[in-house]
């Protein structure tokens, strides 16, 4: 697929009465802080007919306009603190075409094209880009990137869809929130959970890496259809053992489930340590709750670990456990122990945030990380013309490093993406299905 590139340049804020200064600033939280210093990529793709580019590049200037900082630059005040300059730089606008008709199953099979449907994510300045292409049939595919340390996949869901109102002519509702200064530590602080170690790590911390043959290039992005029927009936095994009890989530099910069936796919030794990370937001957490509309970083992590053997041969419930009480342990409290703890000891035992190891791994083995999409409203960015028939992640061959999206026909069915070794995805297709 050869795509061609018409033009490129960057789209400021429109504001209607007078500017705001280009002086001020936004300072970066403690959780801005502790997320990934890099860009994201996703991908939406609309059936014919879709509206004009200019009308597309006019909404995104007006709710540029509410959203200031993805039209600013990262930057320090005069204390070397990080934070978010918010000068109107712009974002990076390409419009870019393909004389050919698009061909969908290049969407539906996750592969090294999709990058060339978005801007690159490496030496980039603009915190967000945009790349319309336009294909012979008159379908669009928009690539969205965006710089995580400015906001997680909630507050960019937001977004999006406050510039799909903006296309449409509609008045932008709900505003965002951009107080990122409401995290205060409480005086005394309380550290009640062990921060080192999870969020930060010292500045001499050594990362082991797997002894494993496997390379990068052998890394397969695979997509994985769970319809709703099949997620009731993982649900009901994985509560099985629960008695009287509630029920656990379909999520944790369906995660517990991938968790056994990518480590027996993977071989590993019964002896071995696995761990899974899972992204907890906040908003609901913490109390008082924080608004949706907050717009930012407001994400902590879940950590469930199992011995290879108990994991494999224990029962499904064991594992869905693990994963329920990993999850409801990142409380109210956590998140303030995080807060105290961030706020009164990193500069002090000159910490470093736990991703800044991780952000250009490529291997998670024999670990997991889980980032669930379920809950944001992606495929609701309509330009005027009806929403996307296909919202995914660009193609990102982290081995272990799983999405979870709900899938487009609305029927309670889930998409996932699973990377991992082409030796191993042999055995995971096998299993992938069993409830067994």
């Amino acid at each position: 697929m050869k795509v061609k590139i018409g033009s490129t340049r960057l789209v400021k804020p429109l504001y209607v009465g007078t500017p705001p200064p280009k002086t001020s600033y936004i300072p970066q939280s403690v959780f801005d802080k502790v997320t990934y210093n890099q860009h994201v990529a996703i991908i939406y793709a609309y059936d014919p007919p879709t509206p004009p580019n200019t009308t597309i590049e006019f909404g995104l200037q007006k709710v540029l306009a509410e959203y200031r900082e993805w039209a600013g630059t990262l930057g320090k005040d005069i204390n070397g603190n990080p934070i978010i300059l918010l000068n109107d730089e712009g974002v990076r606008f390409v419009e870019a075409s393909v004389d050919r008709q698009l061909d969908k199953t290049v969407l539906l099979r996750p592969s090294a094209s999709l990058l060339s449907l978005h801007p690159s994510l490496e030496g980039v300045s603009e915190l967000v880009q945009v790349q319309l292409t336009r294909f012979s049939c008159g379908s669009l595919v928009v690539g969205f990137t965006a710089h995580h340390l400015v906001a997680d996949g909630h507050s960019t869901s937001n977004f999006l869809v406050a510039w799909g109102q903006a296309c449409r002519g509609h008045k932008i509702c709900p505003l965002p929130f951009h107080d990122r200064t409401i995290f205060s530590p409480r005086n005394p602080p309380q550290f009640e959970f062990e921060h080192r170690g999870v969020e930060y790590l010292t500045k001499n911390f050594k990362k082991m890496y797997p002894l494993i043959d496997n390379c990068v290039e052998n890394i397969i992005v695979h997509k994985i259809h769970y319809t709703s029927e099949f997620l009731s009936k993982l649900k009901a095994k994985a509560s099985s053992m629960n008695g009287n009890t509630k029920p656990f989530s379909t999520f944790e099910s369906l995660v517990a489930h991938l968790w056994r069936a990518i480590t027996k796919a993977r071989g590993l030794n019964e002896s071995e340590t696995t761990q899974i990370r899972i992204s907890v937001d906040g908003r609901a957490r913490l109390n008082p709750r924080v608004p949706n509309e907050y717009f930012g970083n407001l994400v902590l992590w879940a950590f469930a670990r199992a011995k290879v053997k108990d994991l494999l041969h224990e029962p499904l419930p064991y594992a869905t456990r693990l994963l329920h009480e990993a999850i409801i342990q990142v409380n109210d409290n956590y998140f303030k122990s995080f807060i105290d703890f961030a706020n009164h000891k990193v500069k002090e035992e000159d910490l470093i945030p736990n991703t800044t190891a991780d952000a250009k791994e490529s291997i998670l083995w024999p670990n997991l990380e889980v980032d669930s999409w379920l809950r944001f409203p992606f495929y609701d960015l309509d330009f005027g013309q009806g929403g996307p028939y296909i919202f995914m992640p660009s193609f990102s061959p982290t081995e272990g490093m799983i999405f979870l999206l709900p899938s487009f026909n609305g029927d309670g069915s889930i998409d996932v993406f699973v990377p991992l070794f082409k030796e191993n995805l042999i055995t995971f297709k096998q299993i992938c299905y069993s409830l067994d």
